[in-house]
């Protein structure tokens, strides 16, 4: 057995004036708590250390950058990383990185038990839109902040085990899994902060998006036999209701461990990485099953090309 202990750490909603500081130490209280577990290691949400600020429409450059991290770790997420290796803790945690050339990423990183950063991933499906929208009931702006990620889908050697990241919007992407999936990958770790409702004045409410949340996370790990662990950033913030839902998922597709709350919350597993091996080795031994030659046009062709109709049809 290759055994994991997981601590999962749903994050409350972080409100517009709440610093780094502040949320660090809501972050590093979680983590006394996994330790308390007996955990390995800790994972927490997408852009952790601020609100959802793509809800906000800005203009001016400098402002926009207030929200980035230009290093990592800082002054104020060094107590983090200082706890972390205190404890033995591996982490992950995601933020607005902001790259010593201008660039702009929404980004998540892997930090092993000595606090050093063995895993970076930049979010590569960007949803949303890039100007002010009338039309939609709040804004989501992802698209005008942050640029697609430019690393792919790594996965890294940690922890006993093949690891591997990805960001939100990408959860709902089947691409994202089998790419880490044809890299042997065991653990997914993956942070979102996702609305209770669409902005686009849909139907589509929170029960519809929790049942999405646990319908592409179970679909990517059965499929890809491997654990998926989604982390969410959870509840009202400035007025702005997030869904929580955090879980952790075997490589069967089946949930071991959800989240009952939309505030802080930790919930733990200790996952077998060796549970991995059947589906890898049966149903989706990719060498055995695979059939490329018939995939080809999903890296040659983007939007949906639909047959021509026939001569009287």
């Amino acid at each position: 057995m290759k055994n994991i202990t997981v601590a999962v750490a749903q994050m409350g909603p972080i409100q517009k004036a709440e610093t780094r500081e502040q949320v660090v130490k809501r972050m590093i209280k979680l983590m006394d708590d996994a330790k308390q577990c007996g955990a390995d290691l800790i994972v927490y949400p997408e852009l952790t250390l601020t609100t959802f600020f793509p809800r906000y429409f800005m203009e001016d450059q400098a402002e926009i950058d207030s929200w980035f991290e230009s290093e990592m770790p800082n002054a104020a997420t060094i107590p983090l990383f200082t706890k972390a290796k205190f404890y033995g803790m591996a982490i992950t945690f995601g933020y607005a990185e902001l790259t010593s050339d201008g660039k702009h990423f929404n980004t998540s990183i892997f930090v092993d038990k000595s606090g050093s950063i063995t895993g970076k991933y930049r979010k590569v499906h960007l949803p949303g839109h890039s100007e002010y929208d009338s039309n939609r009931d709040f804004q989501h702006l992802e698209k005008r902040y942050f640029q697609p990620g430019d690393l792919g889908f790594p996965v890294y050697r940690t922890l006993g085990g093949i690891f591997g990241m990805c960001i939100c919007n990408d959860r709902r992407w089947p691409e994202t899994y089998r790419v880490m999936g044809l890299k042997g990958v065991e653990m997914i770790t993956l942070g979102y902060n996702t609305p209770s409702f669409n902005s686009q004045k849909s139907a589509e409410g929170s029960e519809d998006r929790l049942f999405h949340n646990r319908l592409v996370q179970q679909a990517g790990a059965y499929q890809n036999s491997t654990w998926v662990v989604g982390v969410a950033k959870a509840g009202i913030e400035d007025g702005h209701p997030l869904i929580g839902g955090s879980l952790i998922i075997d490589p069967g597709g089946k949930i071991v461990a959800e989240a009952k709350t939309e505030e802080d919350e930790l919930i733990v597993h200790t996952c077998d990485l060796d549970s991995c091996i059947f589906g890898k080795t049966t149903v989706f031994d990719f060498s055995r099953h695979r059939r490329i030659e018939d995939y080809s046009i999903i890296t040659s062709q983007t939007g949906v090309v639909v047959p021509k109709e026939k001569d009287g049809s």
